[in-house]
């Protein structure tokens, strides 16, 4: 994608040194918590939008035109570059940056959530066996700690939209 690989690490890789490091992950609220246990045992980054906050109902895999707005966790405004890969919803704002290893603000998860959208994406090699294995065992997951029965989709080059209920 043209990045420096050590200045924008996907989200994995940054969760997995912060594990090497402290030993332990963040706790940041339990869907998060369980995305980023799966994010780890897996290797893939994992994003948890909240849906709410998403103006859709349609979410974009799309390369930025640089007028889209993205609200880091500090609250600060943001324009992706042209050319970088966001998630775009219908209004123009990116909920994630440089595919998902940059979430944003705007959507991010907090003690008044209902529904999320988790987005997984792996690149590597076996990315192909790895997400159809990471979804089955968040929706085991799910199921058992909140009695909640998922949906999922595979995105790919040919299908890079989502369409959720709002």
């Amino acid at each position: 994608m043209g990045l420096k690989p050590t200045q924008y690490r996907c989200a994995a890789e940054s969760l997995l040194r912060r594990l090497r490091k402290e030993g332990k992950l963040p706790r940041i609220h339990p869907v998060v918590d369980l995305c980023n246990a799966i994010s780890v045992a897996y290797a893939v980054p994992v994003a948890v939008l909240d849906v709410d906050r998403i103006a859709g109902p349609l979410l974009t895999v799309r390369h930025a035109r640089g007028d889209e707005r993205c609200t880091t966790f500090g609250g600060a405004i943001e324009h992706p570059a042209p050319g970088e890969v966001i998630f775009a919803d219908s209004a123009g704002r990116a909920h994630a940056r440089r595919w998902t290893n940059r979430q944003s603000g705007d959507s991010a998860v907090s003690e008044h959530t209902s529904t999320v959208l988790v987005v997984a994406e792996a690149m590597q090699d076996d990315g192909a066996q790895a997400v159809p294995e990471l979804l089955k065992a968040l929706a085991e997951e799910s199921a058992a700690h909140w009695s909640a029965d998922p949906t999922s989709a595979i995105l790919t080059p040919s299908s890079l939209e989502v369409v959720f209920g709002c």
